[in-house]
C-alpha cells in the first residue's frame, strides 16, 4: 500500500511551530471539536461530518467527486441539542435532536425526535417519524430509537416508540421514502426495549419491573417463549446483550467471569454458552461491531487492547495491520471509525502525544491516506502530552489506578499546584487520551490526577458496588489518598492542592472540603449533586425509582449525613458552583441550594448559572465560560 504519510507529519510539525508563538486561550481547549463524526455513505461517494462554525454545529455533506460541500442543518446546542446522525442508506441521513421539557410541575427531562434528509432531493430536513393523530397515538418521549438499520433492506429501518402506551414501546418498520410507519411488534406490558436480529426479526424483549430485569426470547406463541436471563439491578447476575450474529440463533452478551465482565456468545437453539474474551485485571468494557461487507460480527472493542480493538474479520484486520506498518504505535493510537460498504474506503482517527485528534481518509485501491481535519487544531505536542497511567495504595491497602497529566516539559522534582479531578458517574471511569479539562489545566501549569476511585466501573463487580450507598464514604477517602500520594511522589505542593469535578465529581469535590479540608484548599463543582435526600425524593416521578432507592438507600439520616448541602456551616474553603438551568440529570436545585446555604453562613462561594444549559456543556459558549471560571478559580487560590 502507498500511504501519503508525510502529509500528516508535515501538518503536525507546522502546527507545533505555530503553537510556540503565542499563548493559547481557553477557547483552544474548551471549544467543541472543529470537526467530528466523520461518516462515509455506504457507497463511499459522500462524506458527512459535523463542522464547528463559531460554536454552531453544522452537519455537512461533502461530495467527493464534485468536491462540493452542502450544509444540511445547524444547531448551537442551546435549547435544541444535536445528538447524533448516521447514513441510513446512500441517500438518506438520519439525525437525532434532544430538547428539555417539564410537565405538571415535575422535574425537567429530555425528549428526542428523529429527522431525515435526502441528499438527492435536497429538500428541507423533515421529521422522520411522528404519531398518527387519526389513531390517537401519543408523542413518545424518545422519538429517535432505531433498533435496526436492516442491512439487507436499503429503504427500511426498525424503530421503537411508545405511541400507544406510555413507557411501553412497540416496534415499527419505517419506510425511508414515504416515512410511513407500520407496526410489526405490539407493545407488551413492562417491556421497555426490543432487540432484532440481523435479518430484521424482533427476537428479544427486555422487561423491567421496578429493579428487576428479564431478557425474553420472544415468540407470539406464549407457550414457546423462554427467559434467557433474569437479574436484579446491581446484582452479580447482571447481563447485557450486545447483539446478534449473522446467524440469527447466536447472540453476544456480557456477564461476570471471576467477578469481572467478560464477552460471551450463546446458541439460542441449545442455550450453550461460549466464553470469547475475558481480561483477568479489568472488566470487558467494549462492544461488538459488524463488517459492512459480510454482515458478520467483525470483532470487538476493549480499552485494554492495543488500539482498543480485536478484529475477527480478515479483511479489516489486514487493513489495520497495513495502517500500523506506517503509523507507529508509539506515536499514535489508531481507530478505524468508518468504512464504505465494500471496505475499500475508510476513515481513521488518530490520538496520542502527537495529536489530540486527527481525521484521515484512506482508499485501499489507490493506496492513498491523507489528512482531512484536526479535531483540535491549536493543540499539539508542544502544549499537550497524553496521560500517564499510575496506581497508588488507599489507606486500607486497596490499589487504586488513575491517570496523571503533567505540563509539557515537566522535570522530576518540580512541585506543582495540583488538581484532583474525580470523574462523574460514579459507575464510570477515566481513561488515557485527550480531554479538554485536563489539557487546559496542565497547559496552565497544573498537575492533574484523575483517580478511578472505588465505585468506578472497569475493575470488577465488587469494586464498582462500593458506590452503592457509598457516597461520601471510602470512595471519598480514596480522593484524599490520591492527593497525599502526589505529595509523597514529590509532584504536588501540599499547600497547593484543590479538587474539582463534574456531576458525581462535583459532589466529590464539595464533600472533600467537608471531610478533608486539611488537604484541599478549594473545591470547584460543575453540575454537582449536593442533596442525596432530594434525589431519592424526586425519583418518584420516574420509572427507575426503585433502582435509585436501591443505589442511594432510603435512610434519611444516612442521606443527610453524606449530603454537602447540610454542612455549609463547617465548610471553610472557597467553593465554585456552576450549573445549567436545564440540567435534567442533576437538577440545578442542587447548586442553588448549596449556594444559598453557603451564603447564609457568609462563606466564600461563587455561583454561576447557565441559562438553558444542559448537563454536558453541549453549548460551546457555556463550555468556555465554565472552563474559564474553573481556571480563574484555581489560579486565584493556588497561584496568587
Amino acid at each position: 500500500m502507498k500511504f501519503i504519510l508525510p502529509a500528516l507529519l508535515l501538518i503536525l510539525s507546522f502546527t507545533a511551530l505555530a503553537g510556540q508563538k503565542t499563548a493559547l486561550p481557553v477557547e483552544s481547549f474548551a471549544s467543541l471539536k472543529a470537526f467530528s463524526q466523520l461518516k462515509l455513505s455506504p457507497n463511499g461517494e459522500n462524506l458527512a461530518f459535523v463542522r464547528n462554525v463559531n460554536g454552531e454545529l453544522v452537519l455537512m455533506v461533502y461530495d467527493r467527486k464534485k468536491k462540493d460541500f452542502t450544509p444540511i442543518i445547524r444547531s448551537d446546542n442551546h435549547t435544541i441539542f444535536f445528538d447524533w446522525y448516521t447514513w441510513a442508506n446512500d441517500e438518506v441521513l438520519l439525525l437525532g435532536a434532544r430538547y428539555i421539557k417539564r410537565e405538571f410541575g415535575g422535574p425537567k427531562y429530555s425528549s428526542t425526535r428523529m429527522y431525515a434528509y435526502n441528499i438527492k432531493e435536497k429538500e428541507n430536513v423533515r421529521l422522520a417519524i411522528k404519531p398518527n393523530s387519526s389513531r390517537d397515538e401519543r408523542q413518545p418521549q424518545f422519538g429517535d430509537q432505531v433498533i435496526s438499520f436492516l442491512p439487507e433492506r436499503k429503504d427500511t429501518i426498525l424503530v421503537q416508540g411508545d405511541y400507544d402506551i406510555a413507557n411501553t414501546p412497540a416496534v415499527y418498520e419505517l419506510n425511508l421514502n414515504t416515512f410511513r410507519k407500520k407496526k410489526v411488534q405490539r407493545a407488551r406490558s413492562k417491556v421497555t426495549s426490543w432487540i432484532a436480529d440481523r435479518q430484521g426479526n424482533v427476537r428479544i424483549a427486555m422487561k423491567m419491573d421496578e429493579d428487576q430485569f428479564e431478557y425474553i426470547l420472544y415468540i407470539e406463541d406464549r407457550a414457546k417463549r423462554k427467559t434467557l436471563f433474569s437479574f436484579s439491578a446491581f446484582s452479580k447476575e447482571s447481563v447485557s446483550i450486545l447483539g446478534f450474529d449473522k446467524n440469527p440463533n447466536i447472540i453476544y452478551y456480557t456477564a461476570l467471569k471471576d467477578g469481572r465482565d467478560a464477552l460471551y456468545k450463546m446458541d439460542l437453539t441449545t442455550n450453550k454458552n461460549e466464553l470469547l474474551f475475558s481480561d483477568e485485571n479489568y472488566d470487558f468494557d467494549g462492544s461488538i461491531f459488524y463488517s459492512s461487507l459480510t454482515n458478520n460480527v467483525a470483532g470487538f472493542t476493549h480499552s485494554q487492547l492495543e488500539d482498543g480493538v480485536r478484529y475477527w474479520d480478515e479483511d479489516l484486520n489486514k487493513l489495520h495491520t497495513s495502517l500500523r506498518s506506517v503509523l507507529p504505535s508509539e506515536k499514535f493510537d489508531l481507530d478505524i471509525i468508518d468504512t464504505s460498504h465494500d471496505q475499500r474506503q475508510y476513515v481513521i482517527y488518530l490520538t496520542g502525544d502527537e495529536s489530540a485528534g486527527t481525521y484521515m481518509l484512506g482508499n485501499r485501491d489507490s493506496g492513498e491516506l491523507v489528512v482531512f481535519a484536526n479535531a483540535y487544531p491549536d493543540i499539539d505536542s508542544t502544549v499537550y502530552t497524553d496521560k500517564k497511567h499510575i496506581s497508588y495504595k488507599a489507606r486500607d491497602g486497596l490499589t487504586i489506578e488513575g491517570y496523571l497529566s503533567l505540563p509539557v516539559g515537566y522535570k522530576a522534582g518540580d512541585k506543582l499546584p495540583t488538581i484532583v479531578f474525580p470523574h462523574g458517574g460514579p459507575m464510570a471511569r477515566d481513561y488515557a487520551g485527550f480531554d479538554y479539562w485536563t489539557a487546559l489545566l496542565t497547559y496552565n501549569g497544573y498537575a492533574v490526577l484523575q483517580p478511578n476511585f472505588r465505585g468506578s466501573s472497569g475493575y470488577g463487580h465488587d469494586f464498582m458496588m462500593a458506590s452503592v450507598q457509598g457516597f461520601g464514604k471510602e470512595m471519598q477517602d480514596d480522593l484524599q489518598d490520591a492527593a497525599l500520594w502526589l505529595v509523597d511522589e514529590g509532584i504536588a505542593d501540599k499547600d497547593k492542592i484543590c479538587i474539582g469535578g463534574a456531576s458525581y465529581g462535583g459532589y466529590a469535590a464539595l464533600m472533600a472540603v467537608v471531610k478533608h479540608p486539611e488537604t484541599f484548599k478549594c473545591a470547584a463543582s460543575f453540575a454537582g449533586v449536593t442533596d442525596l435526600e432530594y434525589i431519592v425524593s424526586k425519583a418518584r416521578y420516574f420509572t427507575n425509582k426503585e433502582i435509585v432507592r436501591k443505589q442511594f438507600g432510603t435512610d434519611d439520616d444516612e442521606l443527610e449525613k453524606y449530603s454537602p448541602v447540610n454542612f455549609a456551616k463547617q465548610i471553610n474553603r472557597p467553593v465554585l458552583l456552576v450549573h445549567g438551568s436545564d440540567d435534567n440529570i442533576v437538577s440545578v436545585y442542587h447548586s442553588q441550594e448549596m449556594e444559598d446555604e453557603l451564603s447564609d453562613e457568609d462563606k466564600e462561594v461563587t455561583y454561576i448559572e447557565l441559562e438553558d444549559g444542559d448537563h454536558y456543556l453541549s453549548h460551546q459558549p457555556y463550555r468556555i465560560k465554565t472552563l474559564q471560571a474553573f481556571l480563574d478559580f484555581f489560579d486565584k487560590h493556588l497561584k496568587d
